[in-house]
């Protein structure tokens, strides 16, 4: 298939120049260089295997697959947008690969656009709300920008546009309400494609196995990710924070706090925790997933409060600024663990002065102290760490997410 793609200045790019055969590998090295090129052909295949797998299970009204080659082309131009100023604005923009035929109740342009950065970055401004994608499709071998839509369907490929040069690729899930998909994150040219495998090493925290979600076919999770909500919403705040997560069932998580606490509540607030059970009936009256976005809002926004946030596993707030302490008897915490879900990264064992500030030591030795326990830390910078008890390591575990995040 042939994509014209504009460059940066509106021009088409010029052709290619046609090399001798002894040059043909020099070529495919440069060509594998460029950070769009990589994902494009590390991403491509896992949009076909889920699909397919989808499609062998029955579940229906699945995206189509963009190939290789659509891909780098989507990259390329969402490159140069997120480089480009409308009026002073940096442009955001989420674009989805589907046909208008294949949308529910899009908005359609009487003329479609050529999918080039000058006209992603005008329109922009129009489509920066969370929810709104630009839809892109092809034509006469030439892609294009058709319209906006709000709903998409299974494993629909995405392509957000963050910040200036940084762009990550998504995956629409099965459940409607869930999370996407990050599947890569590109970051000038600092690729990071996401390890499908991660999910599966031992230990790994149900919340770190909801956050990749890859491959799930049921809506059995539909209801389980409101602490992923609760990650993305402190993450978003940008001032830090801690998430304490303790059984409902026991006390010994009190032994780890400094008394008294500041902000204890009582008795614990329970709005989130009813609207989780609310949404697990399947009978819950219109309205109610904007009320979980209040509430875990509400929850997340405590974390900004200097000290840690503590809820139960059932979503009941117990606390906020609370002081983190080692419990007596309990051995300083000097090592831990550290792991990314990323292609080709490496367990780390890393000294605890390495991991961070103040968050992050006391993160690890509450998880240490209190094993059936976990830890949400978000950093003022965008990193984002996941503190859990590793039984098959004995030691504590530090899951780096923010990728999953973005």
């Amino acid at each position: 298939m042939r994509l014209r793609v504009e460059g940066p200045s509106g021009l088409p790019p010029k052709p290619p120049l046609l090399l001798p055969r002894d040059k043909l590998v020099l070529v495919k090295m440069r060509r594998s260089a460029d950070p769009a090129g990589t994902v494009a052909v590390s991403v491509q295949p896992h949009f076909a295997r889920h699909v397919a797998e989808a499609r062998e299970q029955g579940v229906t009204d699945l995206a189509p697959v963009p190939d290789a080659e659509e891909i780098e082309a989507i990259i390329h131009a969402a490159f140069w947008a997120s480089l480009r100023r409308e009026e002073g604005y940096v442009p955001t923009i989420s674009l989805a690969f589907l046909p208008p035929s294949d949308s529910v109740r899009p908005l359609r342009f009487e003329h479609p656009f050529p999918l080039a950065p000058a006209p992603l970055a005008r329109l922009a401004p129009a489509v920066e709300r969370p929810g709104i994608h630009l839809g892109v499709w092809r034509e006469n071998e030439e892609l294009y920008v058709w319209g906006t839509l709000r709903e998409l369907p299974a494993y629909c490929f995405v392509l957000e546009v963050i910040a200036p040069g940084l762009l990550v690729v998504k995956q629409s899930r099965v459940e409607e309400a869930a999370k996407y998909v990050n599947v890569a994150v590109l970051e000038g040219d600092n690729v990071k494609v996401l390890n499908e495998g991660a999910a599966s090493l031992p230990d790994c925290p149900t919340l770190v196995t909801s956050l990749l979600g890859f491959g799930s076919t049921q809506a059995s999770g539909k209801f389980s990710n409101v602490l992923v909500q609760l990650a993305v919403s402190m993450r978003a705040h940008g001032r830090g924070g801690s998430l304490l997560v303790v059984p409902g069932a026991s006390d010994t998580w009190r032994e780890s706090i400094v008394h008294p606490v500041s902000y204890a509540v009582a008795p614990p607030f329970s709005e989130l925790a009813q609207l989780v059970r609310l949404g697990a009936t399947e009978q819950h009256e219109r309205g109610w997933q904007d009320a979980l976005r209040r509430a875990v809002a509400a929850v997340a926004g405590l974390t900004a409060v200097d000290g840690a946030t503590i809820i139960t596993d059932e979503y009941e707030l117990l606390a906020f600024g609370a002081k983190i302490g080692r419990r007596d008897n309990s051995p300083r915490v000097e090592q831990v663990m550290v792991t990314e879900p990323i292609a080709g990264s490496e367990p780390a064992i890393l000294n605890t002065t390495q991991l961070g500030g103040t968050r992050h030591y006391s993160a690890a030795q509450f998880t240490h102290d209190q094993r059936d326990a976990l830890a949400l830390v978000a950093s003022q910078d965008g990193q984002f760490t996941i503190f859990a008890w590793s039984p098959c390591e004995e030691m504590v575990h530090a899951h780096r997410v923010e990728a999953l995040l973005l």
